[in-house]
């Protein structure tokens, strides 16, 4: 899966082996532009197809993080039987089309902006701020492509003392500098740390850190597919 790389120094361009995972519960589509339309499944592969018409799949996507993990998509159309969805998976902005009947559908209006320069992320529902927190950045070397993504999975660490901390939001962005990472695909991710000196610097391979204390708060109440707009 996704390899847990590095320690205090900054080892993180991809989210760690999970040992749980989470995902929203299913409802119906909406048209609201207000909200997002998200699409999973208890499977870690799916046909994904070219066209809502295509008669075979092109190939398949497979969850970043790794066998076990829920696949989640962000849905952007529908026609048919298929829905057009954003895909994890490289490069960065990919989209197709899946069955409506491999997955269920949910609604939530969430959404989050990171903020780069600033260190900063900020959490809506809606048009209310439920947080706003400092964050660790990307050394320049390895930055964090710019551009909205969404969360794919919610893992736990297995070790809260490690660079990702307590929790860990899997992102459909990949870097766009490191092809993988300590056996990972270089999947990026928002995630606590167990480095508070590190928040407020640019200190990671890609990923957004944050204290635990505040990505602590996000769990109970965040789903999967929330849009991730870093600037």
């Amino acid at each position: 899966g996704c390899g847990s790389g590095g320690g205090a120094d900054g080892g993180d361009a991809a989210v760690p082996p999970a040992s749980t995972a989470t995902s929203a519960p299913a409802t119906t589509t909406t048209v609201d532009p207000d909200l997002t339309t998200v699409a999973t499944t208890p499977e870690s592969t799916l046909d994904v197809f070219d066209a809502p018409d295509a008669a075979e799949p092109s190939h398949q996507v497979t969850a970043p993080e790794g066998p076990g993990v829920p696949l989640t998509f962000v849905v952007i159309g529908e026609e048919g039987d298929r829905l057009q969805v954003e895909l994890p998976e490289r490069p960065n902005g990919s989209t197709g089309w899946i069955d409506r009947d491999a997955v269920a559908v949910s609604v939530h209006d969430f959404h989050i902006t990171v903020d780069l320069a600033a260190f900063t992320i900020t959490v809506f529902q809606g048009d209310e701020v439920i947080l706003d927190a400092p964050v660790g950045v990307a050394a320049d070397n390895t930055p964090t492509p710019g551009g909205t993504y969404y969360t794919t999975s919610l893992l736990q660490p297995p070790d809260p003392n490690s660079v990702y901390g307590t929790y860990a939001y899997g992102l459909s962005a990949f870097s766009e500098v490191l092809e993988s990472f300590s056996g990972g695909p270089g999947q990026l991710g928002i995630h606590g740390t167990n480095d508070d000196a590190s928040i407020g610097t640019e200190v990671s391979h890609g990923c957004i850190r944050m204290h635990n204390a505040d990505i602590e708060q996000l769990v109970p109440v965040l789903p999967l597919g929330v849009p991730v707009t870093i600037v």
